[in-house]
């Protein structure tokens, strides 16, 4: 499994709907769950970002499907960093020579 850092911030419909977002999480738990993935953390968050959540998906087309469907429903808007673990860091780093 591939790990995502995805940047989450409300559409101005989002924030008119704030008080469905745990509904909306759910759902898009459920979402990714069903296409082989999962959340690993959620936060709500202060500063740049509305909320952060960090999830695992078997590859990235199956994270850029997820990603398009929530954009699709217009609450949200998403920025994903693809995470490399410590180990895969390491091994990046000492393959350079």
């Amino acid at each position: 499994m591939t790990t995502y850092i995805v940047l989450i911030n409300w559409t101005e419909q989002g924030a008119k709907n704030v008080r469905e977002s745990p509904k909306r999480l759910d759902a898009a738990k459920k979402l990714l769950g069903d296409m082989g993935g999962s959340f690993k953390a959620f936060y709500l968050t202060m500063g740049d970002c509305d909320m952060v959540a960090v999830v695992e998906a078997p590859d990235d087309a199956v994270l850029a499907r997820f990603s398009l469907m929530l954009a699709t429903a217009g609450n949200v808007r998403t920025r994903t960093l693809k995470a490399f673990p410590e180990d895969a860091y390491r091994e990046i780093i000492t393959s350079l020579g």
